[in-house]
């Protein structure tokens, strides 16, 4: 059984999955793996682009703006990962990108997402 931080960073995780599928994104795959690292979310936008979804959850200021917690060696890690995803899944799409989705929990338990596109497209 996970612990009680890591729960509710998957429930993080599957209110964005939900929230992107709403707006006509088709999510791909959740927490895929690879010896780069973790893609929290791999989906494909509206204009088939392959987006990498880094998803940050936010209960306090204390850790820092999420953008923040993205610096450039983990961007060349997840670009590095995206790459492979796109490659192994032979996935046709008009480009990539990452995108990252700052999470906070709002009162009466709904979820604050904020959608920062493209913080390294390519």
């Amino acid at each position: 059984m996970s612990n009680p931080q890591q729960a509710l960073g998957e429930r993080a995780e599957a209110a964005v999955a939900d929230w992107l599928t709403d707006r006509g994104w088709t999510v791909l795959a959740r927490r895929w793996r690879c010896p780069e690292g973790e893609l929290d979310i791999v989906a494909c936008d509206p204009g088939r682009m392959l987006v990498a979804v880094e998803v940050k959850l936010r209960q306090t200021g204390r850790a820092g703006a999420p953008l923040e917690s993205v610096d450039q060696h983990r961007l060349r890690r997840l670009r590095t990962a995206l790459g492979r995803f796109a490659a192994s899944e032979m996935q046709e799409m008009c480009g990539l990108r990452l995108d990252l989705v700052a999470v906070r929990k709002a009162d009466a338990g709904e979820w604050r997402l904020t959608h920062h596109r493209g913080i390294d497209a390519w």
